[in-house]
């Protein structure tokens, strides 16, 4: 009898101190604001990234009871989606995914997303079309007309935005034997002599095209004119110039003029202004931290903060740039500020 009487005296005892841990917790979290950042699987970079970001937030930001996380997704296309119904309140995005929904095209049509706002650019992909030496005529993009080449996985990103780069050139799909491989088995189909090339996106260096040059398969990166960028980018406006350095990869001295698209850190117009300017204040004083969170990362800097954005800048982002004194081109001024 005493025996139960003590089981009753400490079941009510726990519930009591669960509610009262309960209650103090509630209290705490009254007044803080929680930042989800929509990312991709966790096998890629922007899980930690975005993840490393959230970190930061977290650890600086206690004093403006900001609490961020990172969250896994299938990537851009379902990271608009959790901006639009508010299941994530940042995401990062691919450029031309960013493009397409503000613009409603592609995989937006219909679609539009106009309260797309972006924060900053992130780091960039830069665009390898690799080819054959024996299949290069104008060492430009344009060569992989005619050629068996790798547009990527199937329903990748990679596949999409190839298609859009190709549409720039006036090409499709039927202007190529299209193979549908990753980045290792795209070179070692080159090596084998199945494949003449392919396309390989990705922040430099890239391991599959290091592979390609250390192991001496004859071929090159091709390079981008600015013609051939101002016609992709009439189709969509998501890319930009970048120079892969002389001595990125074996044997390689000279400069590669090709192009990138930017990586982006978005949001939507719904979020306050003072917290995005902070977070993004944060960021940018805390880049240090942000280059041990992955190589990727040491792209970030406040100079190419706007690298290939071409959708409006959120009104918090924009009032951080523009007190760090950066040159806001007018198509990136937030409809809310004009």
């Amino acid at each position: 009898m005493i025996q139960k009487k003590w089981k009753i005296i400490i079941s009510i005892l726990t519930l009591v101190f669960i509610v009262i841990v309960g209650v103090r917790t509630a209290a705490e979290n009254k007044d803080k604001k929680f930042v989800s950042v929509a990312t991709a699987s966790t096998g890629g970079t922007y899980y930690p990234i975005g993840v490393g970001m959230a970190n930061i937030w977290s650890g600086h930001l206690k004093g403006e009871k900001i609490q961020a996380s990172g969250q896994s997704s299938a990537g851009s296309i379902e990271n608009i989606e959790l901006l639009r119904e508010g299941e994530a309140q940042l995401a990062i995005l691919q450029g031309l995914i960013s493009s397409q929904a503000y613009s409603g095209d592609g995989s937006f049509e219909g679609k539009r997303y106009e309260d797309l706002r972006t924060i900053s650019m992130l780091w960039p992909n830069v665009e390898h079309f690799v080819l054959m030496n024996d299949k290069i005529k104008t060492g430009t993009i344009e060569d992989i007309k005619g050629t068996g080449f790798s547009v990527g996985p199937q329903a990748s990103g990679t596949e999409q935005s190839t298609v859009v780069m190709m549409e720039g050139l006036d090409l499709t799909k039927k202007d190529i034997t299209p193979e549908y491989l990753g980045y290792s088995d795209t070179v070692s189909a080159m090596r084998d002599g199945r494949l003449d090339g392919g396309s390989l996106p990705a922040g430099i260096p890239i391991s599959a095209v290091t592979d390609m040059y250390a192991s001496n398969v004859k071929a090159s990166i091709l390079e981008v004119t600015d013609e051939q960028l101002d016609a992709i980018n009439a189709v969509s406006d998501s890319w930009y110039r970048y120079v892969i350095p002389g001595g990125t990869y074996p044997r390689i001295d000279k400069d590669i003029n090709t192009i990138a698209q930017p990586n982006l850190l978005s949001t939507t117009k719904e979020m306050d202004e003072k917290t995005i300017y902070i977070l993004t204040k944060t960021l940018y004083e805390n880049l240090d931290e942000m280059y041990e969170v992955h190589s990727s990362a040491k792209e970030m800097t406040l100079e190419t903060a706007l690298d290939g954005v071409s959708v409006p800048l959120h009104a918090g982002a924009y009032r951080y740039f523009k007190e760090a004194g950066l040159d806001i081109p007018e198509n990136l001024i937030p409809p809310e500020a004009k």
